[in-house]
């Protein structure tokens, strides 16, 4: 039999954790505040776009094993274990802005106040080592007048689901990390996790919370080193791509490929504010740590070698193919592609954009914020048909791996020129009759 399960903030983390846990025979209400993912979970629809989830999620609503609700009380009320799936995005200064979490813990909190039996809180979301402990559990506290530990548990559960195979990476993680102050409160989150033969570490809750860290700080590193070897190899004409795969070949002490191949800026709601938090962490504790104060600076150089180049060129009219962080998803936080827009119109270029999983009227949450304070004239440069972007550019940018070759060479015209940020399967480029380029090959 399963477990009864809330699951607060119903972003990707969330969404992808309510489905995957529902489809696996626990009954799950997602909890949020916004009223249209709310509405979109209960009625059997993806409040975001997940390759696989949709499906998924219509049959844990079919089966009533999947419902949603507005209400914070009800939910804790209904269920045995609480999920805090919700973002901690950069304040200014690069701190952690952990508002969201602080009010998920009031909420959760006082819905304690008044249940008589033992809860489970398990934070998923993303914060600093000593968090957990040093914020959810006083405020858990303060909220419910009650006492971690005795009348209800507190752990820390990292997320390493990656945007576009997030359904993948739940069913079949790495491992999975569960942190607690006291281990035997652990039981049924390792009962919930059964379903993998994933190892699973348990220790205590600044440790899971390092982890997390350690993993994304050491994946950004690996696309900056990825894409200034690659810029270098290119200048010094070394073929970048099969320096890579005879680099990436050692698995015993490269350890593997994942991020190793040159490509363009990272970006997206994980790697550039962990990295801030990091770096803003240390300037606190009087620690100096100039590798991972630089990857941010050459993550946006590298944004402006393309704009450079485009420059350069004396090309103005520019079409951009992809703007999401990553294909298959229409998360725009933080995107490469969304900072690569903004300088190139700061640059005086015509734009044209086309993302088939973008829609301007379609976006909610924290994605639409992101716009609106960042580029909130994005909608007018977002065009329905590759086809009518490409045949209005000089330069083609293609930012997704989701451009369909035939389409793409069908269009092209012999004076335009393919800049190529994804690295495309060689099979996949335009040949012979356009230039084409790649961002560091």
């Amino acid at each position: 039999m399963g477990r009864s399960i809330s699951v607060f903030g119903l972003g990707y983390v969330g969404s992808v954790s309510a489905t995957c846990l529902a489809s696996k025979g626990n009954l799950v209400l997602g909890v949020d505040l916004n009223p249209a993912k709310v509405q979109a979970m209960d009625s059997g629809q993806s409040p975001i776009i997940e390759e696989g989830l949709g499906e998924i999620l219509s049959a844990a609503n079919r089966a009533c094993h999947l419902h949603a609700t507005t209400d914070a009380v009800k939910a804790v009320h209904q269920t045995e274990i609480s999920f805090i799936c919700v973002g901690t995005p950069s304040l200014r200064n690069g701190q952690l802005d952990l508002s969201g979490v602080e009010r998920v813990c009031e909420d959760i909190g006082r819905a304690l106040r008044t249940k008589s039996t033992f809860h489970w809180v398990v934070l998923r979301s993303t914060v600093l080592p000593g968090t957990t402990e040093r914020v959810v559990v006083p405020m858990l506290e303060k909220a419910s007048g009650k006492k971690a530990g005795r009348d209800f548990a507190v752990c820390y559960n990292p997320e390493f689901l990656r945007e576009g195979t997030a359904i993948k990476d739940f069913f079949h993680p790495p491992f999975t990390v569960l942190g607690a102050q006291d281990i035997a409160h652990l039981a049924p989150l390792k009962e919930l996790y059964g379903f993998t033969n994933a190892k699973i570490f348990e220790g205590l809750i600044p440790t899971a919370e390092m982890v997390k860290y350690v993993c994304n700080a050491f994946h950004a590193v690996k696309v900056g080193f990825a894409n200034e070897f690659g810029v270098l190899a290119k200048h010094l004409g070394v073929d970048a791509e099969e320096v890579t795969k005879i680099f990436t070949s050692d698995t015993s002490l490269n350890i593997s490929p994942a991020y190793l191949s040159p490509g363009f800026a990272f970006g997206g709601s994980c790697l550039p504010k962990d990295l801030r938090a990091l770096v803003h962490c240390a300037k606190q504790h009087d620690v100096r740590v100039p590798l991972l104060e630089s990857i941010l600076p050459s993550n946006t150089e590298h944004i402006e070698r393309v704009v450079e180049n485009i420059v350069h060129k004396g090309k103005r009219k520019v079409g951009v193919l992809g703007l999401s962080f990553k294909p298959g998803t229409d998360d725009l936080r933080e995107s490469p592609l969304v900072h690569l827009v903004k300088r190139l119109l700061g640059e005086g270029c015509q734009l044209q954009v086309w993302d088939t999983n973008v829609m301007l009227g379609r976006l909610v949450g924290s994605n639409r914020q992101f716009i609106d304070e960042f580029i909130p004239h994005i909608g007018v440069l977002l065009k329905e048909n590759m086809q009518e972007v490409i045949q209005g550019a000089e330069v083609i940018i293609v930012g997704t791996r989701a451009v369909d070759r035939e389409t793409l060479l069908q269009t092209l015209r012999p004076d335009q020129l393919v800049i190529d940020l994804v690295n495309l399967d060689k099979s996949r480029r335009p040949s012979g009759k356009t230039e084409y380029e790649g961002v560091c090959w």
